[in-house]
């Protein structure tokens, strides 16, 4: 595979039960994540090892960590079976509104720049070798559709939720995904820069054996050609591919 463009940036929360204030009031409880080694998952793993807390990956128990799917998360939030989760959004802003959580740490305080990868575009190597103008003309499309988000964010938001209940059936609640929309940034930046340091996070936090070789995973190649045409600065890939 490879990384051809980033898609969003942030939005993604530590979010618990209110009478929750730190790291010590969190031994012996049941946390959630989206999936084990996902980047919420290893972002919770590493926070609690940051704060003296061990978990089945890192030597330890203090701290039970079950991987479910997010309305489960949900639901078992609202019926007090957990007491917290690390989630990207709308879930994080669903735990807060829906189930009376309050936010304990936004992960973008946790990166020097206060920005970190959340959705990236990817294709397999060989499809990115055999339709490079389906993937240029994929990015053109996306680049566009970015900046219709940040010149008009509220018709965005509308848009994007009346498609929420096409494909599920609900939208969500007009305070959610307004919620929401304020925690992330969408971008064709897929900060490549960070790369390597989730991976190194990955390690410390157990769901890794060693930082993987990651050289040549971004091909940013359509995008910067797209984001020249437009008159726009190109994107680093940060030593780890083409750009």
């Amino acid at each position: 595979m490879r990384i051809v463009s980033g898609a969003t940036n942030n939005g993604a929360a530590f979010v618990v039960k209110p009478e929750i204030n730190g790291a010590a009031d969190l031994k012996g409880k049941s946390l959630a994540t989206p999936q084990l080694g996902g980047t919420q998952d290893v972002a919770l793993r590493k926070w609690l090892l940051d704060n003296g807390l061990k978990v089945q990956t890192t030597g330890g128990n203090d701290v039970d960590i079950v991987n479910q799917e997010n309305a489960q998360t949900l639901d078992l939030f609202k019926s007090g079976e957990i007491d917290g989760a690390w989630l990207p959004e709308p879930w994080a802003s669903r735990l807060v509104l829906e189930a009376g959580g309050k936010v304990l740490v936004d992960e973008k305080t946790l990166w020097p720049d206060g920005e970190f990868q959340t959705t990236i575009l990817i294709s397999s190597r060989q499809f990115l070798e055999n339709h490079p103008e389906t993937i240029e003309a994929l990015i053109k499309g996306q680049v566009a559709q970015t900046e219709a988000i940040e010149a008009d964010p509220a018709t965005a938001q509308t848009e994007l939720n009346v498609a929420i209940g096409e494909l599920t059936g609900k939208p969500l609640a007009d305070t959610t995904i307004q919620a929401a929309f304020a925690n992330i940034q969408p971008t064709w930046d897929p900060l490549a820069g960070t790369l390597n340091t989730i991976a190194e996070n990955g390690v410390e936090a157990g769901t890794l054996a060693e930082v993987p070789d990651l050289n040549g995973i971004y091909d940013l190649t359509a995008l910067n050609k797209v984001l020249v045409a437009a008159g726009k600065p190109p994107v680093s890939a940060a030593g780890l591919g083409k750009q």
